[in-house]
């Protein structure tokens, strides 16, 4: 079995000493970043940072995740006896992608080009064989340590959702080739076998042509961008008008003030609408792993793209959230599945979410949503009304009691007009 070695640390080819000369330059590829310091700040730093794995050069080499390297290796010894190709044909293969792959981290990866190369080799071929023994049990082995150890996978599964935890997915199908694992017709590609490693409740829940056929997953640049474009509809709206605000009331005061409640009849996370006095939002489990996905989703959007849909979902929910009794209403009409306990932890998660978000009011994804939503609840009629359903006709016995009220005093306006007529 050829092993990698570990390779020097000094700088020894041109393309590293111009590094360490400054020459580095905005890069069109960028898809890795540094998460940026303000969605840090008073936010827990484990959502950003892997636990029990490192994949690619950012956190390579810290000490906490030293002792998964060598179930990287064996993965990559089980890579090479599946496909029966010499361990130098994937040197190579990864060598010549060497610029490309550089270029795709947005900042200089300061290590030599032997040791960046084994670094991708290996954690390239840990991922591909991770995907395969995910999916399909026949490709574990009996001592492995990953799918064995109760929930070890799911450990690495989280890592593998953070931004800085990344390799470019183009690299993973250079080196994939399903004809070496698969020997019937169907031959499932990087995508799809990422696809159903990474389903989460907040994927759009398409038909697979849909999903996997479109045109949108050919640039998916790495796993986060693939569970971001997962979760989008195809066709999202573009009618977005201008609108004075884009704060919203918080559901307790919307619920004060007549809105129903009702969970969305749509499998689209981002189909939030309002209509005829009803907010109609798609159902949200949040559980453990909630915080990690979205954060690293929210970092990804503010690096990297223009149009900030999950950015924008999570600040209108932080608006729509303020105490947990906003959560207990969410989860009473069932929109919010809460699976962490207490109503408290979901208000306090949603409100740490939103920190540090940057959104533009100009171009909002739900800034229709957000003025129609104020327009109805800055009506004194809708507000009256709702007071007096919630605390006249809430019960049968206030209804009751009501009539009687009504009632009563319908006979006492009666009895004064008849004592002013007799007196007259």
């Amino acid at each position: 079995m050829e092993e990698i070695d570990e390779g020097p640390n000094d700088i020894e080819n041109p393309h590293d000493l111009m590094l360490e000369l400054g020459g580095f330059s905005l890069s069109p590829l960028w898809c890795i970043y540094r998460v940026p310091k303000r969605l840090r700040q008073g936010n827990d730093e484990e959502a950003y940072t892997p636990q029990v794995v490192s994949i690619g050069p950012l956190h390579h080499g810290k000490e906490h995740l030293n002792g998964m390297e060598y179930h990287k290796r064996r993965y990559l010894q089980g890579f090479l006896r599946r496909t029966k190709i010499k361990l130098e044909f994937y040197k190579n293969k990864v060598e010549l992608q060497e610029v490309k792959l550089r270029s795709c981290y947005a900042e200089p990866i300061r290590c030599s080009s032997e040791e960046f190369l084994r670094i991708i080799l290996v954690d390239a071929a840990f991922i591909i064989e991770f995907l395969l023994r995910y999916n399909n049990p026949k490709f574990r082995d009996e001592d492995d340590y990953i799918y064995n150890k109760p929930w070890m996978h799911i450990d690495v599964l989280a890592d593998l959702r953070m931004l800085e935890n990344q390799l470019p997915l183009f690299i993973l199908e250079d080196l994939f080739d399903p004809e070496k694992y698969f020997d019937y017709a169907y031959k499932p590609s990087i995508i799809s076998l990422s696809y159903a490693v990474f389903d989460t409740p907040f994927f759009w829940k398409g038909s697979k042509d849909d999903v996997l056929e479109g045109k949108r997953f050919c640039e998916v640049k790495h796993f986060v961008d693939l569970i971001r474009t997962a979760c989008l509809p195809p066709k999202l709206k573009t009618d977005v008008r201008e609108v004075k605000s884009i704060r919203t009331p918080s559901i307790t005061e919307l619920h004060r003030a007549g809105v129903k409640l009702k969970a969305g009849s749509t499998n689209n996370l981002f189909d939030i609408r309002f209509a005829d006095g009803t907010l109609e939002i798609p159902g949200l489990e949040i559980n453990d792993h909630t915080e990690v996905l979205i954060r690293n989703l929210i970092a990804f959007e503010q690096c990297h793209y223009k149009e900030k849909f999950v950015s924008d979902y999570v600040n209108l929910m932080d608006r729509f959230v303020n105490t947990p009794k906003d959560v207990e209403l969410l989860v009473k009409y069932g929109i919010v599945e809460n699976w962490l306990g207490e109503n408290s932890e979901v208000s306090t998660l949603i409100n740490k979410l939103g920190k540090g978000v940057w959104i533009y009011d100009d171009d909002f994804y739900f800034a229709t949503v957000a003025e129609d939503l104020n327009s109805h609840c800055g009506t004194h009629w809708n507000k009256w009304k709702a007071n007096l359903r919630q605390n006249y006709f809430n019960t049968p016995w206030t209804i009751i009691s009501f009539v009687a009220a009504v009632f009563l005093l319908i006979l006492t306006f009666i009895q004064t007009v008849c004592s002013i007529i007799s007196i007259a």
